[in-house]
């Protein structure tokens, strides 16, 4: 949990939209001050998503899992109220073969991941912890205009190399697959449900950008561990125009996306409406 906030019990009230501003700093007694007219702190927004899918993922016993060991996916999932996650990356080698289509490539990649971490997580749970309620696994990668998926530089010349080609194309597309998993209550085959979708956002590189302002940014590291070898939530936006589409989707997890997945996969735990599934007479 963020320092400073709370999480709210589903059904409580917030503040009111005074209070709430006061909290985030705009025309506030100090703390101090409310403390010493014996009042208590007020609770520092902003609260936690009040929707029934999140409400249930944050019960106690719910064990919730990312397969990824990306900060910055972490984060993205956190400003949706899921704090509780465990990290437990992927150790599958990503060798899918890059002649498949970037979408093909990108949803195997996501799906392969998310399937093994479940397995994982299952084949090696102990009577005292609870078996998975949701596996949330993404991959991101940059495709060329050539149609030449990028992933993550391999060292300091590849890393040149990639960002003085992006930036020559002038623009490139950023496919981000996330794929959900969560257990299904009846057991039914194939005894979970798996949400998946491919999130696709246009990057415009900006031409002005000199050959020394990449090789600056490569020297600061921050792409090392990004596909394409950029951050655009960092200083990676230095080397951005603008964008079309998704900008999270850029950071690594299309957020509206996941939530829509995450919804279908705990909710969607009815059996099969087509009435295939009942005794003949």
């Amino acid at each position: 949990m963020s320092e400073g906030k709370i999480q709210l019990p589903p059904g409580d009230t917030p503040p009111t939209y005074d209070a709430a501003a006061a909290q985030h700093g705009a025309s506030l007694p100090s703390r101090p001050a409310a403390a010493a007219a014996g009042k208590p702190p007020l609770p520092r927004g902003p609260f936690p998503l009040d929707i029934p899918v999140l409400n249930q993922l944050r019960t106690p016993g719910k064990r919730l899992i990312l397969a990824s060991a990306s900060p910055r996916r972490k984060q993205i999932l956190s400003t949706i109220g899921l704090n509780n996650l465990e990290i437990l990356p992927s150790t599958k080698p990503e060798n899918l073969s890059k002649s498949l289509p970037p979408f093909e490539y990108v949803l195997q990649t996501a799906v392969q991941k998310c399937l093994d971490v479940y397995t994982v997580a299952i084949d090696n749970t102990l009577a005292s912890i609870p078996d998975p309620s949701l596996v949330i696994a993404a991959d991101t990668v940059i495709v060329t205009n050539s149609g030449r998926i990028l992933e993550k530089p391999r060292n300091e010349k590849e890393h040149i190399g990639m960002l003085k080609m992006l930036r020559d194309q002038k623009v490139h597309k950023v496919f981000t697959a996330v794929a959900v998993l969560a257990p299904r209550e009846d057991a039914k085959f194939p005894g979970y449900n798996l949400e998946t979708a491919v999130e696709e956002t246009r990057v415009y590189f900006a031409s002005e950008v000199s050959d020394g302002l990449v090789e600056a940014y490569v020297r600061t590291r921050e792409g090392v561990d990004k596909a394409g070898g950029y951050g655009i939530q960092g200083m990676g936006s230095l080397l951005v125009e603008r964008i079309e589409g998704s900008w999270d989707n850029v950071v690594g997890l299309p957020v509206r996306v996941t939530l829509g997945l995450i919804e279908r996969a705990v909710l969607n735990q009815e059996g099969d409406e087509s009435g295939e599934d009942e005794e003949e007479e």
